[in-house]
C-alpha cells in the first residue's frame, strides 16, 4: 500500500520511487519535477533530453540511469517534492484497509498481485523502449539550443493554470458582510421587543405573528450565509489546447459521454430532442472523444424512428456547423435567431450552404412531423417495423432491454468522409413488479451502458429540452476537470440553467436568476454549487461512490456534532459504509493493472473483492470501474460489448447492489438532483461553477401559471421526501467532518423550504384578520420600537441592493424572485407538505390534475393558458379576504372618525404587503381579459369599493335635518 508521505510522478501519478541507493528518485537537481524512473526513461527514449519544467539538460543521468547519486540537501528536495505532488494527474488516495484475503500474499508477505504488477510493469517497459528505437533512428537530430527553446514555450504555456478564481472585490463584500451582521444584531433586538412586549388583546393573532416571525428569521440565516464568501471564475481554453492538443499530435483531451433523458415523446416533442442530439453531436470538441446515450424510458418507437431521421440529418449538419463555426449548433435555434447571419462569415460560399441546410432542415422538420402525427393514434395490434417484426416496447411497462447504435464507429460518416460521434439508443428492460426508479433508474443504465461501450472518463447529462448552446462549453469544463490541481478532488461542474421563450418580464421567475446568479456563486465559494439535474459534467469516479484523492482517512471516532463527544457516534452505519469505500479504494489500487492476467486469475481477484456486491454481475462493468482514464478495457471482446450492455440494463440487474444506495444517481426522492449531489460532498468532494460569457446550455420552461406551480410542487414535494429520509442533511454525512457547514446549511435549507409555507400562510391571513376584526399584532410603538422597525426594514433593503451590487443582477430579477417566493410558497410548497406527510406517513400519493380552459395562439400565447388546478385555491383565497379586509378597514376608519386612521395604516400596509406580493398570481389567473391590463382592473375594484363606502358615509343626496327638528320630533316622542 502506498504511504501517506508517498511522491507521486507529475506525469502519470504512480510513485516517483527510490534510485539505487534506496533514496528517493530524483531526475532533476535544479527544480527536483517529481517524475518516476519509468516516465524518465520514457522522455530519454523520446529524445527528450532536458526537464520539462525548467529545460536543465538531465546531463549524466541520461548516460546512466542506475549510477546517479543524489547531490543537495535531502530535506530540501523532499520539500520541493512534498509541495509537487499534488500536481500529478491521477494519484488517488489509498486506504491503509486491505481487503485482499491473507491466502493472496505469499510467504515473505508481500502480495502476490503486486508482484505481478510489477512484472507487468518491467514488460511494458520493454515494449516502450522498443517502439521508440526506430523512431529516434528515423529522425534527424534536433540542436540542442532549438531543442530547449521549443520545450521552454510550450512549457511555458502548458505550465500556466487552465482556470483561475476571480474573489468578489473587498469594497462589495466588506460592507455586504457588515450590513449581514448588523441585519443580525437587529433581528435579535426586534425580537426582545416583540416578547415582552404582548398584545393582550390580540394574544392568540401576537403568538401566531411571533411563531411566524422567527420561523422566517431561522429561514433567512440558512439562505443568507451560504453566500459569505461568493466568487468568479474565469477558464482558459487557449492554455487547454496548448497543453493537451499540441501540433502533429492526437489530442490528449479527455473523452466525454453526453446523457439524453425522454420518457413521453408526445409530451417532449422529438423534434426538440433532435435539436438537443444535434448540438451534442456538433459541439467543438474531438470527434472520436464524444457519444451522445439517448435514454427511451417510455420505449416509444415514436422517439427511434425520429433518432433514425437525426442521425441521417447530423451528416449533414455537423459538417456545416464545423465548417462556418455557427452558434448555436441547434438548427431549429440557429435558423431563429433575429440577428445578422452574416457577421464574422467571410467564406463566399456560407450564404449558398446556410440557404440549402436550412431547406434540408425544414424537410427533416417535415419527416419528424409526419412521424408525431403518425403516432397519434396506436393501433390495436401494435407498432410494427419496417421488417414486419412487432415493435418490442409495444408495452412500455413490460418490455426488453433495447440498444441500437446509429453513428460513430459503427462506420458511418458525414457527407465529407469525416469520423461522427457515437449516437446510441438505449431504453433498459421493465418488467411488472421491479421498482424503476424514474429518472434516477434511468440514468443509472445509461453509467453502466456507456461504461461497457465507451467508458469515458467524463459524464455530461442533459435534459431532452437542453441544448448545447455554446459549442465550447465542454472545453469549458475541461479547464476544471483536467487541471492536474483543480480536478483531483471535482466530482462535478454544474453549468447555469438558462431559458428560451419566457416572457420578458419573467412574471413567474422562470430564470431563477438569483438561485443561478446569487446562491451558487456563494456555495462555489464553500465546496462548490449544488447539482440541479441538467447542464452538469460528471466524474464518473466520483459516481462510483470512492472518495476523492487527497481525502484524509476517517477518524478513529468521530461524534455528530460540532462538540466532542465520549460516546461513539450515533451515525455508525455511516462509518461502516465509509469503512466498505476505502476497502473498494484499496481495491482499484490492487486491481489498477490487471491486463497482463488471464481471464481465471481476473474473476478471482474480483470476486474476491466482493466487486460484484456494489456494481452487479457483470465482469467487463467491474474492469471499466478500475479504469480512471477511462477507455474500454483490451480483455473485452469486442463482438459481446452489445451483449453486456444488454446485460447491465436488465430490470433486476440492480437488486441487492449498491446502485442508487450509494453509487450513481441516489434514489428515494423526484429530486434525484439534490440527493446525488449531497452524497458526494459528504464524501469529500468538491464542484466548481462555471459560468461562461456565452451560456452553455439552454432549455425551455413553463412559463403558464399552472404548469409553473406544478413544477415548483415537484421540486418541493422532492425535499420534504429528503427531509423524512436517512439522507436528510440535518443528521446525515457527519461521521468524518467532510461536508463543510455553511454548506450542510445550505442542503438544510433546500429540505426546509417547503415547510415555511405553514408560517406564510399564517402570515398572509393576519393583515386581513386585523383588518376585519379591529385588532392588531403591534402594541402601540415608542421612540424606541419605532427605531427598531425603520432599522430592520432598512438593514433587509441596504442588504438587498449590496447583493445585487455584487452579482450583478436587477432589482426586477429580485423582486421578481421575492414574489414568487410569496406565490409558491402559499399554493405548491403547501400542497407538497401535505402531499409529502401523506406519503411518508401514511403511504398515500395524492395527484392534482391540471385542465385546459383557454389557450392564445400569439407570441407568449401559453403565458395566458388558463388551467385550473386546485393548487390555485389557497392564493385565490388570500387575494379575497385580503382586498374585502382593505375595504373593511376604510369602512370603519370612516366610521371611526380620525382617531382610526392612524392603526389603519400599519393594517392596510401589511394587507398591501400581501396583495402586491400575489399580483402575478392574480394577474396570471385573469389571463388577457379582452387584452385590458390587470393591474386597471384591480386598482379598479379597490378604488371603486373605497369611494363606494366615502359615498355612502356622505350621503350627498339626503338632506340632512337640523339639531331643532331632531329635537322636537324627539320631545314628541313617548318613551
Amino acid at each position: 500500500m502506498m504511504e501517506s508521505g508517498a511522491h507521486f510522478c507529475n506525469n502519470c501519478g504512480e510513485q516517483v520511487g527510490l534510485d539505487a541507493n534506496g533514496e528517493v528518485f530524483i531526475a532533476c537537481h535544479e527544480c527536483y519535477l517529481p517524475i518516476c524512473k519509468a516516465c524518465f526513461e520514457y522522455e530519454i527514449n523520446e529524445g527528450r533530453k532536458v526537464c520539462l519544467r525548467c529545460a536543465t539538460p538531465y546531463a549524466d543521468r541520461a548516460k546512466d540511469n542506475d549510477d546517479t547519486k543524489v547531490y543537495g540537501n535531502q530535506s530540501t528536495m523532499a520539500a520541493q517534492i512534498d509541495v509537487s505532488q499534488d500536481v500529478g494527474l491521477h494519484a488517488r488516495h489509498i486506504s491503509t484497509v486491505s481487503t485482499v484475503d491473507s491466502e493472496l500474499n505469499d510467504e515473505s508477505g508481500n502480495p502476490i498481485w503486486k508482484n505481478r504488477v510489477e512484472s507487468w510493469k518491467e514488460k511494458d517497459k520493454k515494449k516502450k523502449k522498443k517502439k521508440s528505437a526506430p523512431k529516434t533512428e528515423n529522425e534527424a537530430p534536433i540542436p540542442p539550443e532549438q531543442q530547449i527553446e521549443e520545450i521552454q514555450s510550450s512549457e511555458a504555456a502548458a505550465a500556466e493554470p487552465l482556470s483561475v478564481i476571480i474573489p468578489v472585490s473587498k469594497t462589495r463584500l466588506t460592507p455586504y458582510r457588515i450590513v449581514i451582521v448588523v441585519r443580525l444584531i437587529i433581528l435579535g433586538l426586534f425580537f426582545h421587543y416583540r416578547v415582552t412586549n404582548p398584545v393582550d388583546s390580540a394574544f392568540g393573532l401576537w403568538m401566531t405573528s411571533i411563531i411566524c416571525e422567527i420561523w422566517f428569521a431561522f429561514s433567512w440565516v440558512l439562505d443568507q450565509f451560504p453566500k459569505w464568501s461568493p466568487i468568479n471564475r474565469e477558464t482558459y481554453i487557449d492554455r487547454l489546447s496548448a497543453r493537451y492538443e499540441r501540433p502533429a499530435e492526437p489530442s490528449q483531451l479527455a473523452a466525454v459521454d453526453f446523457f439524453v433523458s425522454t420518457v413521453d415523446p408526445l409530451k417532449e416533442p422529438p423534434l426538440i430532442t433532435a435539436n438537443t442530439v444535434l448540438s451534442i453531436l456538433a459541439v467543438d470538441y474531438p470527434m472520436d472523444k464524444v457519444s451522445c446515450y439517448v435514454s427511451d424510458d417510455g420505449a416509444a418507437m415514436l422517439t427511434f424512428e425520429s433518432l433514425v431521421e437525426t442521425a441521417d440529418f447530423a451528416r449533414k449538419w455537423v459538417p456545416f456547423c464545423k465548417k462556418f463555426s455557427i452558434e448555436p449548433r441547434a438548427p431549429e435555434f440557429y435558423f431563429s435567431q433575429k440577428i445578422d447571419y452574416l457577421k464574422d462569415k467571410v467564406q463566399p460560399s456560407f450564404v449558398k450552404e446556410r440557404r440549402a441546410m436550412k431547406r434540408d432542415y425544414e424537410e427533416f422538420k417535415v419527416r419528424i412531423n409526419a412521424l408525431v402525427a403518425k403516432a397519434q393514434k396506436t393501433p390495436d395490434e401494435g407498432w410494427t417495423m419496417q421488417d414486419g417484426t412487432s415493435w418490442p416496447g409495444n408495452n412500455s411497462r413490460d418490455h426488453p432491454g433495447m440498444i441500437q447504435v446509429f453513428l460513430g464507429h459503427s462506420g458511418a460518416h458525414d457527407i465529407e468522409g469525416n469520423e461522427l460521434p457515437r449516437l446510441v439508443y438505449v431504453s433498459r428492460e421493465k418488467r411488472p413488479g421491479y421498482q424503476h426508479h424514474k429518472k434516477a433508474g434511468a440514468e443509472n443504465a445509461l453509467v453502466r451502458v456507456s461504461a461497457v461501450l465507451t467508458n469515458a472518463p467524463f459524464i455530461l447529462n442533459l435534459d431532452c429540452d437542453h441544448y448545447v448552446n455554446n459549442s465550447k462549453a465542454v472545453r469549458e469544463a475541461m479547464c476544471f476537470l483536467m487541471d492536474p490541481v483543480v480536478g483531483r478532488d471535482l466530482c462535478y461542474v454544474q453549468f447555469p440553467q438558462r431559458f428560451d421563450g419566457i416572457d420578458r418580464s419573467d412574471r413567474y421567475a422562470n430564470r431563477n436568476t438569483v438561485f443561478f446568479d446569487v446562491n451558487m456563486k456563494g456555495l462555489d465559494g464553500i465546496q462548490g454549487p449544488m447539482y440541479v439535474g441538467t447542464g452538469c459534467v460528471f466524474n464518473r469516479q466520483a459516481l462510483y461512490g470512492y472518495s476523492p484523492p487527497s481525502m484524509p482517512k476517517l477518524p478513529k471516532s468521530s461524534s455528530c456534532c460540532c462538540c466532542p463527544s465520549k460516546k461513539p457516534s450515533k451515525d455508525i452505519s455511516e462509518l461502516y459504509r465509509d469503512a466498505k469505500r476505502e476497502e473498494l479504494d484499496a481495491a482499484i489500487f490492487n486491481l489498477r493493472e490487471i491486463d497482463n492476467y488471464d481471464e481465471y486469475e481476473r474473476s478471482m481477484l474480483i470476486s474476491q473483492m466482493s466487486f460484484e456486491k456494489t456494481f452487479g454481475l457483470s465482469t467487463v462493468f467491474i474492469e471499466s470501474t478500475l479504469m480512471e482514464n477511462g477507455g474500454v478495457p483490451e480483455s473485452a471482446d469486442p463482438s459481446m460489448l452489445i451483449k453486456e450492455a444488454i446485460h447491465v440494463i436488465g430490470c433486476g440487474y440492480e437488486e441487492k447492489t449498491a446502485w442508487g444506495k450509494e453509487i450513481g444517481w441516489i434514489y428515494g426522492s423526484v429530486t434525484e438532483d439534490i440527493l446525488t449531489g449531497f452524497k458526494m460532498q459528504c464524501r469529500g468532494w468538491r464542484s466548481v461553477y462555471c459560468m461562461p460569457l456565452r451560456p452553455a446550455f439552454k432549455g425551455s420552461a413553463p412559463i403558464n401559471l399552472s404548469d409553473r406551480l406544478h413544477q415548483v410542487l415537484r421540486w418541493a414535494l422532492g425535499s420534504v421526501e429528503i427531509f423524512f429520509s436517512r439522507h436528510c442533511p440535518l443528521w446525515y454525512g457527519f461521521a468524518g467532518g467532510r461536508l463543510k457547514w455553511l454548506q450542510r446549511l445550505a442542503y438544510i435549507n433546500t429540505i426546509v423550504y417547503p415547510f415555511t409555507s405553514l408560517p406564510l400562510v399564517a402570515y398572509c391571513t393576519l393583515p386581513a384578520i386585523c383588518l376585519l376584526t379591529g385588532k392588531f399584532i403591534i402594541p402601540t410603538l415608542s421612540n424606541l420600537a419605532s427605531a427598531l422597525f425603520l432599522g430592520l426594514f432598512l438593514s433587509i433593503i441596504v442588504t438587498s441592493v449590496l447583493e445585487l451590487r455584487w452579482s450583478s443582477v436587477t432589482i426586477e430579477a429580485l423582486w421578481r424572485n421575492e414574489q414568487f417566493w410569496v406565490i409558491g410558497g402559499v399554493s405548491a410548497h403547501l400542497f407538497a407538505v401535505f402531499q409529502g406527510f401523506l406519503k411518508m406517513l401514511a403511504g398515500v400519493d395524492t395527484n392534482f390534475t391540471v385542465t385546459a380552459k383557454a389557450a392564445d395562439d400569439t407570441e407568449f400565447g401559453e403565458l395566458y393558458i388558463i388551467k385550473w388546478t386546485t393548487l390555485l385555491i389557497p392564493p385565490t383565497t388570500l387575494i379575497i379576504i385580503n382586498m374585502v379586509g382593505v375595504v373593511a378597514g376604510f369602512s370603519d376608519a370612516l366610521n371611526g372618525g380620525y382617531e382610526s386612521w392612524g392603526p389603519l395604516f400599519g393594517k392596510v400596509f401589511f394587507a398591501f404587503w400581501v396583495i402586491f406580493h400575489l399580483y402575478p398570481f392574480l394577474k396570471g389567473l385573469m389571463g388577457r381579459q379582452n387584452r385590458t391590463p390587470t393591474v386597471v382592473i384591480l386598482w379598479s375594484v379597490l378604488l371603486a369599493s373605497v369611494f363606494s363606502l366615502v359615498w355612502v358615509k356622505i350621503n350627498p343626496f339626503i338632506s340632512r335635518p337640523d339639531s331643532a327638528t331632531i329635537s322636537q320630533t324627539c320631545t314628541s316622542i313617548d318613551c
